[in-house]
């Protein structure tokens, strides 16, 4: 597929695509970003993360249209007041909850403005605690949590095991809850509009931008949903070969400088 004639938004991931692997914005990467505003093409970000968790991106980036954290299950402005949010239904998320539990794999929950976890010593909860800038909650269990759920995460460093929990989640609760890994490490449940498609799709008609006309970057399976629904779409150079068959481009990793090459390269030309 070629390149649009007309670029007006483009649209990326944020840890694997916009930062790199220690989760630093570079230099290059907001000049890339500045050269897309001078260029008349708007940016937006959308990410696993909650809002709180990229409010750090926001001032640098200059941000002006709307964030989409938990994979579009929360839209917020720049100042992070809510627009539109999309939660989990009760009995969803502790059928969710069991599945995860009975594949072995820890289990997060953000409800409201918590992030709320049994074991603070459990695989990645320091290093996203460091990510997000914000501490989380520690519970006995998550029984009395059940609603107002945004997102329920599965953790567990096989890969392997996270990868057939996610096969599994979608055959059971596919039909309520959209299911997908948003790290090697991490498989994200989410309601079943919010996915990174329906962000897609959100920002084409929020912002009155044609589908055609956006471009969207990014590096894991769930990314794929925003590739379908826009006119151009770039895998990172640390993405998986599936992710990089199913995009129309590939940059650079993330280490790399992958994402101010795509805009570069793909967008600005």
């Amino acid at each position: 597929m070629t390149k649009p004639a007309k670029i007006s938004l483009l649209l990326a991931d944020v840890d694997g695509t916009l930062v790199t692997h220690d989760k630093v914005l570079t230099e290059r990467a907001q000049d890339a970003v500045r050269r897309l505003r001078e260029a008349q093409i708007r940016f937006a970000i959308t990410s696993g993360r909650p809002p709180r968790g990229m409010a750090m991106l926001i001032e640098p980036l200059r941000l002006d249209t709307p964030i989409a954290g938990f994979n579009g299950g929360l839209f917020v402005q720049p100042d992070l007041s809510v627009i539109a949010e999309r939660t989990l239904p009760t009995d969803v998320v502790g059928r969710c909850i069991d599945l995860i539990f009975s594949h072995g794999l820890d289990v997060w929950v953000y409800a409201g403005n918590d992030w709320l976890v049994r074991d603070p010593e459990a695989p990645h909860v320091d290093r996203e605690a460091w990510t997000v800038k914000f501490p989380p909650k520690i519970v006995k269990d998550f029984d009395g949590v059940l609603e107002k759920v945004v997102k329920v995460v599965g953790v567990s460093d096989d890969y392997g095991l996270v990868q057939r929990c996610e096969v599994d989640a979608q055959a059971n609760i596919g039909e309520h809850a959209t299911a997908a890994r948003s790290q090697p490490y991490y498989l994200d449940v989410t309601h079943r509009d919010a996915n990174k498609g329906f962000v897609a799709g959100y920002l084409s008609r929020t912002l009155g931008i044609p589908s055609g006309e956006i471009a969207t970057i990014g590096d894991q399976p769930n990314d794929v949903l925003m590739f379908r629904r826009s006119g151009f779409s770039i895998a990172m150079g640390n993405a998986s070969d599936e992710v990089k068959r199913q995009a129309n481009a590939v940059t650079q990793s993330y280490d790399e400088e992958g994402f101010a090459q795509a805009v570069e390269r793909y967008i600005l030309n």
